[in-house]
């Protein structure tokens, strides 16, 4: 991995140069072409594509063999509900389909060809025996030896799936744009995505200066919604195994104008901290033996409170750290390859005096896609004023922590935890209904005080 961090951003760069200089001898230039930011922001928008799209399939086969074509086959047929549903039916159809190859993928295993094999030609085995084969053997089981490296494809493909989900709906929400440059985006549309009011009724944007959100909200062109386009987005390689998640529209942005928070003294102070981190953890695995004690399967009848209670906090230290280190590994491959994800872990867990803000911090990437293609959609915080308003909001994280427990796997202790997690957040809630901040602008200490109670 750390070669790839390397060479993948020198290749791009080596592409990208060749592929400029062929594409300057030739296009000459034309009176009705588009204006010259336009144009060579398409023109590197199709360059890297281009790349991601060939780096994808090597990077890809090299990842999981022949199982390849299973991840292939699943990103076509979401991508062709995309394009044949009519829009009314799409959401829909994305949540089914994808909550779906959630559950199959983890009954089916995989999908094993060996298994594929037996149930689609049960006489392969008698022709294997008379071939003087291995008997149990098939083609399937041929197949199944050229894995890749990461045989086990479905481990890792929930990640996968909160991109399929983010196309659609990002493909589904363009189709309410009545024309025009996508720059110039209605009230309506924006209040939806984002839940927040005061928009004009048009905004004109530069595109090369849009800030993050404006990123993820304004849709990209209609002609940017191609399966090219897709296919790269979906497998793109830094990202492709544990993210951060970015929308399909970010994704897009990104590759036509290089976002302004990218430089170089910013990655080199990166790639800095990313070390900091690793030798924070080697030096805390070595320190602390908190993990091979819960591992051992002590008598925990031996430790006092306190010590039970410091084994877990440090316990939770330790897959904070554990989480983080392959997070900021893959986004600092993104930043020296030109996209600029989000950062996951952006406060020690330590530093949480808020149950909500703590899970607005942890795997912040997820947080914001499930704000912006779950909890919005479902109402957000509530219209409703008062206490059918908190109760709306309530059940909306009932919905999405069950949603993120089915997403992390299908085991009922899962759903049990999710739905513990919005029991907690209850007095959390509760509180902000009965002081609302509001009302403690002038009693700033009295309101911390109450807040840290």
């Amino acid at each position: 991995m750390f070669l790839l961090l390397v060479f993948h951003p020198i290749l791009r760069r080596v592409f990208e140069y060749i592929s400029s200089v062929d594409h300057t001898i030739a296009s000459p230039s034309h009176k009705n072409s588009p204006s010259p930011s336009d144009s060579s922001a398409d023109a590197r928008l199709s360059r890297r594509v281009q790349f991601d799209v060939g780096f994808a399939c090597l990077y890809l086969l090299a990842l999981h063999g022949t199982s390849a074509l299973k991840v292939v086959a699943i990103l076509y047929i979401n991508f062709s509900l995309a394009k044949r549903l009519p829009k009314p039916y799409l959401p829909l159809a994305t949540w089914v389909f994808n909550v779906g190859i959630l559950f199959a993928n983890e009954l089916g295993k995989g999908y094993p060809y060996a298994e594929v094999a037996r149930r689609l030609s049960p006489w392969s085995l008698a022709s294997a025996t008379s071939l003087s084969e291995t008997p149990g053997q098939n083609w399937g089981t041929y197949l199944d030896n050229y894995g890749g490296l990461l045989p086990r494809w479905e481990i890792l493909f929930n990640f996968t799936v909160l991109r399929l989900i983010s196309f659609n709906f990002d493909y589904c929400w363009s189709l309410d744009r009545t024309g025009g440059s996508p720059l110039e985006v209605s009230n309506a549309f924006m209040r939806f995505l984002s839940s927040t009011a005061d928009y004009p009724k048009k905004k004109q944007l530069d595109s090369s200066e849009l800030s993050e959100r404006d990123r993820v909200d304004l849709p990209a062109k209609t002609k940017d919604y191609s399966f090219r386009n897709y296919f790269a987005y979906v497998l793109y390689s830094p990202l492709y195994l544990t993210g951060p998640i970015v929308t399909f529209n970010e994704y897009i942005s990104q590759q036509r104008y290089t976002p302004r928070s990218i430089t170089r003294d910013r990655t080199i102070l990166y790639g800095i901290r990313f070390l900091i981190s690793l030798l924070t953890m080697e030096v805390m695995l070595h320190f602390l033996y908190v993990v091979a004690i819960s591992k051992s399967q002590p008598a925990w009848e031996i430790y006092t409170p306190f010590q039970l209670s410091m084994l877990g906090y440090f316990n939770l230290h330790i897959i904070w750290l554990k989480l983080l280190l392959p997070w900021r590994f893959f986004r600092l491959w993104a930043l020296l390859d030109g996209i600029d994800p989000p950062e996951n872990m952006v406060r020690c867990m330590s530093d949480n005096y808020s149950a909500l803000a703590f899970w607005r911090g942890w795997h912040r990437s997820f947080n914001r896609w499930i704000v912006r293609y779950i909890y919005i959609p479902l109402g957000g915080s509530g219209s409703s004023p008062g206490i059918w308003g908190k109760a709306h909001a309530i059940f909306n994280m009932l919905v999405v922590f069950t949603f993120v427990a089915l997403w992390h796997d299908i085991q009922l202790k899962l759903l049990i935890w999710g739905w513990l997690i919005t029991l907690f957040f209850l007095p959390e809630i509760l509180a902000g209904y009965l002081f609302p901040k509001g009302r403690w602008h002038n009693h700033k200490d009295a309101y911390r005080l109450i807040c840290g109670i």
